[in-house]
């Protein structure tokens, strides 16, 4: 921590603030160690000298369809793998603390020449669809179940239901979520932390969550469910670790982190 740029930090923490943190976390805090007080206050365990953080969540679905890897309580947790009480505007300073830049979302497009009317028919889309580019992480998911530590890549956790394979394995797009106007008092409101959907397995236009798949097949919404013979059972607590590298072992301390409390 100590080789760290504090100018990263405060970086961070004034685009947190340009994103709308809730007012109880607007306030910058002074130093290092208000900032990382806010992050355990808010489960997040910020590891910046090896370019990872990580966060506690929960088993959601795990024999149904999926449309997103990580929710809020309040987000589409019927279609999430998994479910996380972390506050999703701390957990995106996080990510910005760990010098993520924005990338693009999925884009749709007509087709030219476009289908004809039987192949629309047949199913064919209209629309091409560029998969989302840009920075981002590479996910794992890590949980004890008695005296066995279990560590795996996101995708290990995820079908295919079209390939009967797992999840290639990718760098998840960051997108960074985007700005919305708050039915309740008409302001402007971080999508994420508002609707409460985080990270989308499926491509959705809106952009509304922090992370996106990007392989070309995310398309799809009807293909992906969990590795149930992989997974523990729901509502078991796992470690989700977002890092800027390639991990090749469960990092040094990540369990042993505590839980966050409700707040």
């Amino acid at each position: 921590m100590k080789n760290v740029p504090l100018l990263l930090l405060t970086l961070a923490l004034a685009l947190a603030s340009v994103l709308y943190l809730p007012e109880a976390l607007a306030q910058k805090p002074d130093s290092l160690k208000d900032l990382n007080q806010l992050f355990e206050q808010n489960g997040i365990q910020l590891d910046l000298e090896h370019k990872l953080c990580s966060i506690d969540a929960s088993v959601a679905v795990r024999d149904e369809l999926l449309e997103y890897l990580l929710v809020a309580s309040h987000g589409a947790a019927h279609e999430s793998l998994f479910v996380t009480k972390t506050n999703p505007s701390v957990l995106n300073t996080a990510f910005l603390a760990l010098g993520v830049e924005p990338g693009r979302n999925a884009r749709w497009g007509p087709k030219s020449p476009p289908p004809s009317e039987d192949e629309m028919k047949q199913g064919v889309s209209p629309y091409d669809v560029t998969p989302p580019t840009g920075d981002g992480f590479y996910l794992y998911v890590a949980w004890e179940e008695g005296d066995e530590t279990y560590f795996y890549r996101i995708e290990d956790v995820i079908r295919n239901l079209a390939t009967g394979r797992c999840m290639e394995r990718h760098r998840w797009v960051y997108i960074g979520s985007r700005m919305v106007e708050w039915e309740k008092d008409g302001e402007l409101a971080f999508a994420a932390e508002m609707i409460g959907n985080l990270i989308n397995v499926a491509f959705f236009e809106q952009g509304d969550t922090m992370l996106t798949g990007s392989l070309p097949e995310c398309v799809e919404q009807a293909i992906w469910m969990g590795n149930s013979w992989l997974l523990p059972d729901r509502e078991h607590t796992v470690k989700l670790i977002f890092s800027r590298e390639r991990l090749d072992q469960l990092p040094v301390g990540v369990l042993q982190a505590e839980p966050v409390s409700d707040h």
